[in-house]
């Protein structure tokens, strides 16, 4: 099966760092693939460079099949792909709802973008269910300012889903979660791949073995390592780089 996400050879430098240095893979449709490493590794750059918000010295990104390299974030987003932040990134002063209305306003017809809210009925219907889906219903006019850490992260993955992207880029999507929280997280993560193929950055090795089909090791910006979670965790230069012994 063609891979929704093609990544070949991809590299930038800053200066004389090669912060992502020809590192190629490839993602399978409606799959889950990890990008793990060391802070410093390169991971958070990488995401940078397939969604568009570096340009890559060279490689390629494609997304099913065309050629996606150096595109600005909002044709990446046309073209299906939609990512969260290791920070949250929502607008604290408007409502749960709203920030999902907004997102799913890519939806309708452009012929629509001057017409009034209430008669956006695919963005609103949209809003409906993605307040369902990730359990928000009860605090749809609630500032997503006030909302815990572990509801704000999981507004943002509603978010981002609300345009119906094919490619959901995840950063760290559990940082500062409660044990709880992850595990819902996780479990929700999980039942997304029906609609979604995923690419994930997560630092919880238990997560991302327990999580993923695909892993992707990273370190000193070079891909290390990739397979199946169980190869890849008894791959001797993985023990040594990210567990810290042979």
């Amino acid at each position: 099966m063609k891979p929704v996400l093609d990544i070949r050879d991809l590299g930038i430098a800053f200066g004389g760092l090669k912060a992502v240095d020809q590192v190629s893979f490839q993602a399978q449709r409606h799959k889950i693939t990890t990008v793990i490493g060391p802070n410093g590794a390169g991971k958070s750059t990488l995401f940078n460079l397939i969604s568009g918000a570096l340009k890559p010295h060279h490689g390629q990104v494609l997304i099913d099949g065309v050629d996606m390299t150096g595109a600005a974030p909002e044709r990446t987003k046309a073209a299906g792909l939609s990512r969260s932040f290791q920070i949250t990134s929502l607008f604290p002063e408007l409502t749960v709802a709203e920030n999902l209305r907004l997102a799913a306003q890519v939806l309708e017809p452009t012929g629509r973008a001057f017409l009034p809210v209430g008669r956006s009925t695919r963005a609103l219907a949209k809003t409906g269910q993605m307040l369902e889906r990730f359990q928000l219903a009860h605090k749809r006019d609630d500032l997503a300012g006030n909302l815990s850490h572990g509801d704000q992260r999981r507004l943002e993955i509603a978010v981002c889903l609300a345009s119906e992207p094919k490619i959901l880029l995840l950063d760290e999507p559990t940082q500062g979660m409660s044990h709880g929280d992850t595990a819902e997280t996780a479990r929700l993560v999980r039942s997304l791949t029906d609609d979604v193929t995923i690419l994930l950055i997560e630092h919880d090795i238990g997560l991302v073995m327990d999580l993923s089909d695909h892993v992707v090791v990273m370190h000193q910006g070079r891909k290390l390592a990739e397979g199946p979670p169980d190869l890849v965790r008894a791959d001797p230069a993985v023990q040594a780089a990210y567990f810290g012994h042979a």
